[in-house]
């Protein structure tokens, strides 16, 4: 008889550590563009979804919570959770991941 629910391992949530990996620490919409970025056709909801989730199962790390003050279409503020790798954490190894997220820091500075 088949499990039943979701299965514990993702491609989605293994490849969201990898680049939490090169990344360091990342907010939730800066991980899910750089996602888009290497691996399109996947939704920013499931990306937060395997967040959420990988914080459960102490993959990845909910570091912390930020109000950063800015110009954006809703207001002034903007609330950023921040995330980073968990206890659980098995990083692999990607040299497009790597590249792609150098590339991002490098645009940031």
């Amino acid at each position: 008889m088949a499990k039943r629910g979701r299965p514990f391992k993702s491609e989605i949530r293994n490849n969201i550590i990898t680049i939490l990996f090169y990344l360091g620490e990342g907010y939730g919409y800066e991980v899910s563009k750089l996602y888009n970025k290497i691996f399109p056709k996947v939704t920013m909801r499931s990306i937060y979804y395997h967040l959420k989730r990988g914080v459960e199962l102490g993959e990845i790390q909910m570091k912390e919570i930020k109000q950063e003050q800015g110009n954006y279409s809703w207001g002034t503020v903007v609330e950023k959770t921040y995330y980073s790798l968990g206890k659980n954490a098995h990083p692999a190894t990607n040299d497009q991941v790597m590249h792609a997220v150098t590339e991002h820091q490098q645009k940031r500075k």
